[in-house]
């Protein structure tokens, strides 16, 4: 798989600590020009010129001429493409020596860990690009890597048919370096970012707007050290503008994982945080000191996040932050309930061996806002929730109740809000059937 497992990703690790403490003389080189008007505009456009078309990219590996240099990518399109279907556009950035193969096939880990996990999870609804950093890794000199991010963005529109709204990048190490700076300096343009294991390695250009993001990093991180992370994750807590605080962390030797959402973000600019203890590695195993592609957390937690967002609307940068927790909506039954048949419940589980994500979407199919709700349901025998996205759940098994974060405590008329968890079981992988928002029965779509 990734070089963590050899000695090529031994020396890459090295090359990468190297980059550390060249980061503060490298920012200064790393800074872009703005992006071109075609790309910049407000991402709520609904859809690209693409729609429609039939188009001319295929599946497999191209290449582009940006900044006067040839420049390779991977294109994976879903295999029923529709041309009249607004697709999510995800970039998946490679490690410093990993290369855009490594990230579109998975490596040794195969289908389940290509572009870190994304592409198996999201069942034909993305169009994946993975592009080939200069010299396996995203100095980004001059801005040369947001112009290829640019490039490519403006000629698969161009293209393909794509939902605006719905630009993703993530990236482990130096990508997650990569995935930073486009946050920081194409907050118009992309929707959410995911970064496993970053430092400001590629700039951050701007890095004043918000954007959705979700942090990724081990304790004891031997290469960058996890005090990047957090700086890289504070950026966007100011620019989202939700209430600081030091999230917990899991205690050393503890093999485990804690996700903390934050609170009081501008609405529709979450910040997620996930610290493990663990390495320098994008795939951590709960109760192992190793990695694997297959039986880690990381894929869905950032499946999840991503998920969350599954309308065209943006909202506005300018939106005010969400009530702070002393002041957040109480989740309580009495909480504006929408009424028997007023909700819908729709739940997607993915499931492997011995575990599962489940992704539940709510909607509000009443007249009036829901403010302030808890999701009740039974779990099927054998599964146990080990850890949960943009919600509350207790207890882990048997009868468990869902309750909102401060951010998403309300749900106005004909709006959704999409919540998950991951759990293992013992072979019953089938959903809860039936679900009650506030204490009505919701119709299972």
């Amino acid at each position: 798989m990734r070089q963590l497992k050899s000695s090529g990703r031994r020396a890459a690790l090295a090359a990468t600590t190297a980059l550390v403490l060249l980061a503060a003389g490298m920012i200064g080189n790393h800074l872009a020009s703005a992006a071109p008007s075609a790309v910049s505009g407000a991402a709520s456009a609904a859809t690209t010129a693409g729609c429609g078309k039939e188009p001319t990219l295929t599946t497999g590996t191209h290449t582009i001429q940006s900044s006067g240099t040839n420049r390779t990518y991977i294109l994976s399109l879903p295999g029923n493409y529709d041309r009249s279907h607004a697709y999510r556009l995800m970039f998946g950035l490679h490690w410093l020596n990993g290369t855009a193969n490594d990230v579109a096939t998975g490596g040794s880990d195969g289908a389940v860990w290509a572009f870190y996990g994304q592409k198996q999870l999201s069942n034909n609804s993305t169009i994946f690009v993975a592009p080939q950093g200069i010299d396996n890794g995203w100095a980004n000199t001059g801005g040369r890597d947001l112009t290829l991010i640019d490039d490519l963005t403006r000629l698969v529109e161009g293209d393909l048919c794509v939902d605006t709204a719905q630009l993703y990048a993530l990236g482990w190490s130096y990508g997650g370096a990569m995935s930073y700076a486009i946050a920081c300096a194409r907050p118009t343009v992309f929707r959410a970012v995911a970064v496993f294991s970053g430092a400001n390695l590629s700039g951050c250009s701007g890095g004043t707007q918000p954007v959705a993001y979700f942090g990724i990093h081990g304790i004891h991180d031997s290469v960058l050290n996890i005090s990047n992370g957090r700086s890289l994750r504070d950026t966007f807590v100011r620019n989202n503008g939700c209430t600081p605080q030091n999230p917990p962390e899991p205690a050393r030797g503890s093999l485990t994982h804690i996700v903390t959402a934050y609170v009081g973000c501008r609405s529709g600019y979450p910040v997620q945080w996930a610290a493990f203890d663990g390495d320098h590695t994008p795939d951590p195993v709960d109760g192992s000191t190793g990695s694997s592609g297959a039986r880690t957390w990381t894929s869905a937690a950032v499946y999840n996040f991503f998920a969350q967002f599954q309308t065209t609307t943006t909202p506005s940068p300018s939106s005010s932050p969400s009530p702070s927790p002393s002041s957040s909506p109480s989740p309580s039954p009495s909480s504006s309930p929408p009424g028997t048949g007023a909700c819908r419940v729709a739940d997607t589980v993915n499931a492997w061996n011995t575990g599962l994500t489940s992704s539940i979407t709510i909607t509000n199919t009443g007249t009036t806002a829901v403010n302030g709700w808890s999701l009740a349901f039974t779990l099927p025998s054998g599964q146990t929730i080990t850890s949960g996205w943009n919600a509350s759940y207790s207890p882990a098994s048997g009868q468990v109740t869902a309750r909102n974060l401060a951010y998403n405590a309300v749900i106005a008329p004909g709006a959704a809000v999409t919540i998950g968890f991951q759990a293992t079981h013992t072979g019953n992988t089938a959903t809860p059937g039936t679900f009650t928002l506030n204490g009505a029965a919701c119709s299972v779509s």
